[in-house]
């Protein structure tokens, strides 16, 4: 199983087993962390999954949706590596991905 790294809001990393065909929320999430809150289920139609990537990844990413990118506009802890974690569908070659769980909003 790949590996997915969880940096969590008061800065704490934790590297987790990520099985891969789920999305980056849905690995985050079955691992334990509270703080992702991710209310809509993974549909794209909320922030709350926002995460930080690593911008080693960057280019290993699918490009952003227009409805993902009209979300993040409305976090104020948006900038340059935000994603949303549900939009990231986690597979090997994401191995040792590293994601920074955004502030809440």
């Amino acid at each position: 199983m790949p590996n997915l790294i969880v940096v969590t809001r008061d800065g704490t990393e934790r590297v987790v087993a990520g099985e891969a065909g789920l999305s980056v929320m849905e690995v985050i999430r079955d691992n334990g962390f509270d703080e992702l809150l991710a209310l809509c289920g993974g549909s794209c139609s909320c922030a709350t999954c926002h995460v930080h990537v690593d911008p080693e990844f960057a280019a290993k990413l699918p490009k952003m949706g227009p409805d993902e990118d009209d979300l993040l506009d409305s976090s104020s802890d948006r900038d340059e590596t935000s994603r949303l974690s549900c939009q990231i569908q986690f597979t090997s070659a994401l191995d040792g991905l590293r994601v920074r769980i955004a502030a809440e909003d």
